[in-house]
């Protein structure tokens, strides 16, 4: 018998709560692989939509470990999710309803392209590829509820 595929997100909501997440970063430039754990809480935002919180350690060998902290705005928009920074500047649009969604951002010199993969709802995984005269770096953070 084939395997049912899980439903994808279909509303902002569905992202609402606490979740684990696995992060690997490859940096080109660098030569140098991190890898980290955090978690990430979805909250009511005043005025609607979600603060995306994110607390990750970061380790690469050689180092002492790096804490990382991220705030975006997740707003329901047409089709999906509006992603604006902390300032309420856009960054970026995820697509809601399919197993996956691509946008891109960019922030002259530097392009960032990010590809939402939701075929294992409710594990889901974000990867940035981030190009530049300085910055050549993948991002892979996969998440799962806590």
């Amino acid at each position: 018998m084939g395997r049912i595929a899980a439903a994808a997100p279909r509303a902002l909501e569905d992202f609402a709560g606490r979740w684990r997440l696995s992060r690997r970063i490859s940096d080109a430039l660098a030569g140098e692989v991190l890898v980290g754990e955090g978690v990430l809480a979805f909250r009511p935002a005043p005025g609607g939509g979600l603060i995306y919180d994110e607390e990750v350690r970061l380790t690469a060998p050689g180092r002492p470990a790096l804490r990382g902290f991220r705030r975006y705005l997740w707003q329901a928009a047409p089709g999906g999710i509006a992603v604006a920074f902390e300032d309420g500047r856009p960054f970026h649009r995820i697509a809601l309803g399919a197993g996956q969604a691509a946008d891109r951002h960019d922030c002259a010199p530097d392009l960032y392209r990010v590809r939402y993969d939701f075929s294992g709802w409710p594990l889901w995984s974000v990867r940035w590829e981030v190009t530049g005269p300085r910055k050549s770096y993948v991002s892979q953070t996969d998440f799962r509820r806590d």
